[in-house]
């Protein structure tokens, strides 16, 4: 029992603080949504940043399960303000016309001082029946949804400077610079690599235990001309009309590299001319330079590269380069007795093929409802919180084998080709079982459909139930690793990977991944999807008969509920 001398000591110290329920660090896009979905579900939050809006952010290309994710997080937590970002459309008449749309992936390969073969292009069409993605404008969007978690009663602080944290058995003390005081019962840090919590509780793994190395250096242009113009291809061996290179991301890769190109004109309303651009390659063969600019840097590669060069005729940069070192980081640990290590504060990867935000707001979805919980249960221990840890960690885990894989593949293109398909391939099915948890939830509130999404058994990868995806995956993985340490060719390796792929019944054949090697553009037309559909429901394996029967029942369901209700 305390003596009346601590609880006054105590009392005292209390009256110095401003108390409530959940403090965030880090009012980027992750925080801020993550703030109003327990403001509004009635948490009393602290939203602080040490930085202020708008401003520069990366993370500006979405993927059909983050459109998923935001999706789930809107009905689920009665947020409908995060629909604003599930397509082109949405985000353009809600948040501004600043915003890009994103219809594919695309990959081109390049080889110093040369021009590009056409044949050595690959992409991958998001099926419009998923979603018509958007490459977000961040500077808007997070603005717009930090003043969403200020409306639904978000206390903000911005240009506040944490700068000591205490964690007790009852709580978290957040002390600014200027003398503020926060006490919260739980705490999120949602600040990314400078993670105070990190920091403090020294959770840093030095180095990282990733196999994948990158630096980065980005920017933004404006005057950045379209790749389809540029390139010189002939018409038979460029994309379909529909969906050129400048459609989406672009992917320019190098040996263990790639530039990215992400347009914000290439919607019909956007009235932004900008374009986000950057260079992310091996920093074991690319070592940072000491005796150039960034600038200077990023030019020399681009006169390597003709067509990439090409593409920069004429055009400006409008703000500074951010030039990184090494990229990957990772923790010990993600969720300690009051605290969780959110998402980019807990480890990093690579931009490549755009799951950091699809990551982020997975975890989001996973934190939020056990926060609310432990508050309506005052119940804060660790245990409550293990599966956050467990996908933190997971989703790192089998990014970084995926990315190692495609850096290692980049110079052999039918080797990269074989990898492109891996990923490719199971984005489809993986993003259906998003759907099918959400429409089952809109038909009846039962919150279990997403609770029963956490029970896979490969915690993190895109599609956690598939026990012969995690077969290829992992064939995929190991072949590639035995390449780069010299044990087959290219050649071989590829063969591997593409009889892997064709020997695992999961993958679908509607969309062409099984077949010849020279189908390179994947496009999913609707009467395609249908095809799909089709096979998922009634020849596919049991694992896709589920998931397309369950699909098909909510999609019918949900038919005639609107039915009835009109």
């Amino acid at each position: 029992m305390p003596t009346k001398a601590e609880e006054a000591k105590k009392a005292d110290k209390a009256a110095e603080w401003t108390e409530c329920d959940v403090a965030i660090l880090g009012s980027g896009l992750a925080g801020s949504i993550m703030g109003a979905i327990l403001a509004r579900q009635g948490a009393n939050v602290v939203l602080i940043d040490a930085g202020q809006h708008p401003r520069f952010a990366v993370g500006e290309s979405q993927n059909p399960q983050l459109v998923e994710w935001l999706h789930i997080l809107a009905v689920r937590y009665d947020v409908p303000e995060i629909k604003h970002m599930l397509d082109v459309k949405a985000v353009t008449e809600h948040i501004g016309p600043t915003h890009g749309r994103k219809q594919s992936f695309g990959f081109v390969t390049h080889r110093p001082n040369r021009e590009p073969d056409p044949h050595e292009a690959t992409m991958f069409v998001i099926p419009k029946m998923l979603t018509e993605a958007v490459h977000l404008f961040r500077q808007d969007t997070d603005s717009h949804y930090l003043n969403v978690a200020a409306k639904y009663g978000c206390t903000l602080r911005q240009n506040w400077f944490a700068t000591d944290l205490d964690v007790d058995d009852d709580g978290v003390t957040i002390t600014g610079r200027n003398g503020e005081v926060f006490r919260a019962k739980y705490l999120i840090d949602a600040s990314g690599f400078r993670s105070p919590l990190a920091q403090k509780f020294d959770l840093r793994e030095n180095p990282p235990r990733h196999k994948h190395h990158a630096r980065s250096l980005f920017t933004h242009y404006v005057g950045i001309k379209p790749y389809d113009d540029v390139c010189n291809y002939p018409e038979a061996l460029r994309p379909p009309a529909e969906s050129p290179f400048h459609g989406g991301t672009l992917h320019h890769l190098i040996e263990r590299g790639w530039f990215w190109i992400i347009p914000f004109d290439n919607y019909k309303d956007s009235k932004n001319p900008a374009c986000s651009v950057g260079l992310t390659f091996d920093e074991r063969l690319y070592p940072k330079p000491k005796d150039m600019t960034p600038d200077q840097e990023f030019n020399h590669y681009l006169d390597m590269y003709p067509a990439v060069k090409r593409q920069f005729e004429g055009a400006k940069r409008i703000r500074e380069w951010v030039s990184t070192d090494r990229l990957q980081y990772s923790s010990k640990r993600t969720i300690g007795a009051r605290w969780c290590l959110m998402s980019h504060a807990a480890g990093f990867i690579d931009p490549l093929y755009s799951r950091g935000l699809s990551n982020t707001f997975e975890v989001v979805d996973a934190l939020a409802y056990r926060i609310l919980d432990a508050l309506r249960e005052n119940d804060f221990t660790e245990e409550r919180f293990e599966y956050v840890e467990r996908l933190e960690q997971g989703l790192l885990e089998y990014n970084d084998k995926i990315v190692n894989s495609s850096y290692i593949a980049f110079s052999h293109f039918r080797l990269w080709n074989a990898v492109f398909r891996v990923w490719a391939c199971f984005t489809t099915p993986a993003t259906m079982r998003q759907i099918m948890a959400r429409q089952n939830f809109q038909l009846d509130g039962d919150d279990r459909h997403f609770k029963e999404m956490e029970k896979a058994p490969y915690t993190g990868l895109w599609w956690p139930d598939s026990h012969a995806f995690k077969v290829l995956f992992d064939t995929t993985a190991e072949t590639c690793e035995r390449y780069e340490a010299g044990e087959i060719d290219g050649d071989k390796a590829a063969d591997i990977v593409f009889e892997a792929i064709r020997d695992c019944e999961s993958v679908n054949t509607p969309f062409g991944w099984k077949g010849p090697e020279d189908l390179r553009f994947f496009r999913a037309t609707t009467p395609t999807m249908m095809k799909f559909m089709w096979w998922a429901s009634t020849s596919g394996p049991k694992e896709m008969r589920d998931l397309g029967r369950s699909m098909l029942a909510g999609v019918v369901k949900q038919g005639v509920r609107g039915r009835k209700v009109s």
